[in-house]
């Protein structure tokens, strides 16, 4: 048999052990009342004793966090301009091993601001960005002092000092100046701008280019002030280049010197060769591939040469480009191309070579400009009549897009306008002018809808329209222009009733999506117009559709009829992939 002992003083000391683990065993909940959103998340974040909620606390650990918690709510607030609040609490015990921590807060008037002193030198107020952000500065007078907002407009006085070249300004004075027995407030800023630093030497990395050909990308002249707009202009214009997979441009402001910021540029080197593979289908064109390469620089003056192909059940199509970029502060490309197209549809057949010569301007007055010369000759079919034609044009383009998704836009829009023409007596069979506009709108509606509208205009004036081949006349019809019938079934007819197109063309689209799972939506919509010479006769197609946002892009399938036509027609169904602007 054992004996056991228990020393003096031992139980008392496992007793306390006991009790003290115990009591260990607690947890608290918090409410607070009495506030927005905003300032609860605050003051949850400033509350020592939320911590608790998800840890052991004892009673005594409690009861003190709860009274240091009245005065961390209080100090949580001020950020807000609420300095004088009255907060009330109380600490139950709803069931043992259970806190539960409630505080009522009347925040009480805010501290309103009485007096605002910003001083920045003149000459740097005379800049528009300094000048915006100081006069945007909050909070303004008789406003709720926000430290938040004061802090913010803060950084961007400095932010807009440092892009427009004071490099080394700074904050002297700043002090806001609280009264808390008149809820009032001052504030008191001050800076030291320094001098305007201007844009130095522009160094390059090494690169698989010569920096005689990289300093064609600058885009300031010597002396031009610091900009870091212009900074992140060359970055984009290096970007939009395709000649590197990575573009860093930086100030060098450790090496300025003499007022003069080194601009230092990383570049690291893309693939030289690019291979390309599209697959597509439409009702229109049918299933079709596209496949390109594309040599993204030739030589060390970063000329580009590219071919492409494409095929499908009514298209087949060759090209080859060649392109010489001509960088700067008025970027522009010279391309020249040639190709041939054989095309076929439900209407006409033409097989068409191409020579073309063209300069694009990527940023003119918000446009991609195209402007140049096309070279077409070849035969082609409309209806029964048979025709071969040679024509040289002028031919200008503006294009514009805006979107705020690559893939799934809900704000957004395209333009398109167009002109070509040609004279009889230089190299062309006829002589013509032609002027088209081109339009696409979308918005969201609600939180899952969106509203997509789609103009086309187009007017000619001819001698001969019948040398004109299918491309340079107007149809209407299809998946992209006028649903519920065929492509380019719409137009002015012949003395055998075969549709040859036709000298005008108005057309417009109102469609309604709404999307009721992530990637699912139904859409509804109508087309109207008419491809005509003489007479508008209005074609109006509707119907319902399907969308689905596949991991290929926009898939789209519709479901169309004609509702108003002179045309004989059915329900159709038309199946586009591709994106929506």
């Amino acid at each position: 048999m054992t004996n056991l002992r228990i020393l003096p003083g031992a139980g008392l000391s496992m007793l306390c052990a006991f009790w003290s683990a115990t009591a260990l065993a607690e947890r608290v909940t918090v409410t607070i009342d009495g506030l927005d959103e905003q300032m609860l998340e605050s003051a949850r974040a400033n509350l020592e004793l939320k911590q608790y909620e998800e840890r052991d606390v004892s009673a005594a650990q409690a009861r003190r966090l709860f009274e240091r918690g009245k005065e961390q709510i209080v100090r949580s607030l001020e950020p807000f301009g609420f300095y004088n609040p009255t907060v009330d609490g109380r600490l139950e015990r709803p069931e043992p091993g259970k806190f539960h921590a409630i505080f009522a807060v009347k925040t009480g008037d805010p501290v309103i601001v009485q007096q605002s002193s910003i001083e920045v030198a003149p000459e740097a107020t005379e800049l528009k960005p300094v000048k915006a952000a100081v006069e945007r500065f909050e909070p303004r007078h008789g406003d709720r002092l926000d430290h938040a907002a004061y802090e913010r407009s803060k950084d961007q006085i400095s932010k807009a000092l440092a892009n427009d070249g004071y490099l080394s300004a700074q904050l002297v004075r700043h002090k806001v100046s609280v009264v808390r027995s008149a809820n009032t407030a001052d504030i008191d800023l001050a800076w030291d701008v320094g001098p305007r630093y201007c844009l130095g030497e522009l160094r390059f990395s090494k690169a698989q280019f010569p920096d005689s050909f990289l300093q064609k990308f600058k885009l300031w002249r010597d002396g031009d002030y610091y900009s870091a707009e212009k900074l992140l202009q060359l970055q984009q214009a290096l970007v939009d280049a395709d000649y590197f997979t990575s573009v860093g441009v930086a100030p060098d402001l450790e090496h300025a010197t003499n007022g003069e910021v080194p601009i230092d540029v990383m570049l690291i080197p893309a693939k030289r060769t690019l291979y390309t593979a599209n697959f597509y289908f439409s009702t229109d064109s049918g299933p079709g591939t596209k496949l390109g390469v594309q040599r993204r620089w030739l030589n060390d003056r970063g000329h580009k040469l590219s071919g492409e192909v494409e095929y499908s059940s009514r298209l087949e199509e060759y090209s080859v480009k060649y392109q010489i970029p001509h960088p700067g502060p008025n970027p522009r490309n010279y391309t020249f191309g040639v190709g041939y197209r054989d095309e076929e549809t439900d209407t006409s057949r033409s097989r068409m070579l191409r020579l073309a010569g063209t300069q694009v301007t990527e940023r003119w007055k918000g446009f991609t400009r195209t402007v140049g010369l096309q070279y077409l000759n070849g035969d082609f079919e409309i209806a029964d009549e048979r025709g071969q034609t040679s024509l040289l044009y002028a031919d200008g383009l503006l294009t514009r897009k805006q979107a705020n998704d690559i893939y799934f836009p809900t704000a957004g829009y395209s333009l398109l306008y167009g002109l070509r023409f040609g004279f009889e007596q230089l190299l062309s069979d006829t002589t013509f002018a032609q002027i088209r506009a081109e339009g696409k709108w979308l918005r969201k509606v609600g939180d899952k809808g969106r509203v997509i509208l789609r103009s086309a205009l187009g007017a000619m004036i001819v001698d001969d329209f019948d040398a004109l081949p299918p491309e340079l006349r107007f149809f209407a019809g299809g998946d992209r222009s006028i649903r519920g019938f065929d492509y380019q079934a719409i137009g002015d007819t012949n003395a055998s009733g075969g549709v040859i197109g036709g000298e005008y063309l108005v057309a417009g689209s109102t469609e309604y999506e709404h999307y009721f799972l992530n990637n699912w939506g139904a859409a509804v919509f109508a087309d109207a117009g008419d491809a005509f010479k003489s007479s508008f006769d209005i074609n109006v197609g509707a119907g319902v559709g399907l969308r689905w946002k596949s991991p290929i892009g926009m898939v789209r399938v519709d479901v169309a009829r004609p509702v108003v036509t002179d045309l004989d027609g059915g329900w159709r169904i038309h199946l586009i992939i591709g994106p929506d602007l």
